[in-house]
């Protein structure tokens, strides 16, 4: 079953982008690792939701995020209340929501084919071969 961990962060004040280059830059070499998103949730707060095969793997993984966390981690700021720089949380996925399906488009009915603006020429009628004439027998 696929697990996911969601990590919120407050970045210091002018370290926005270099927080977020860092993430553009980041090994994925993870064993398990599926994919994440890093989503800005308002003007210096950060969430990253990392998509994982299982929770087996995922916490695995762990040692190895928290390696990258320290890559970084000079650019957070404490979010209060005892819990550091990060508030993370993680689990098994229990219910999958995937898109709706796309409709199909419906074929366009065939339309009647209208009449030719432009005139052709009536087709040539075949000439009929000539009837032919008596000549006057000559005398030889």
């Amino acid at each position: 079953m696929t697990a996911c961990n969601v990590v919120r962060f407050r970045v210091k004040p002018g370290s926005e982008q270099k927080f977020i280059d860092a993430h553009r830059g980041m090994k994925r070499d993870f064993n398990g690792f599926l994919g994440g998103r890093l989503i800005r949730t308002g003007e210096r707060t950060f969430c990253m939701v990392g998509e994982w095969r299982s929770f087996k793997h995922l916490a695995a993984a762990r040692p190895l995020m928290i390696g990258t966390l320290d890559g970084f981690r000079g650019m957070l700021e404490d979010l209060g209340g005892g819990m550091g720089v990060t508030d993370p949380v993680s689990g098994e996925v229990v219910v999958a929501i995937a898109p709706p399906k796309a409709k199909k488009k419906a074929k366009p009915k065939a339309k009647a084919k209208a009449p030719s603006k432009t005139r052709r020429a009536a087709p040539k009628a075949k000439a009929k071969p000539a009837a032919k004439r008596a000549s006057p027998k000559r005398k030889r």
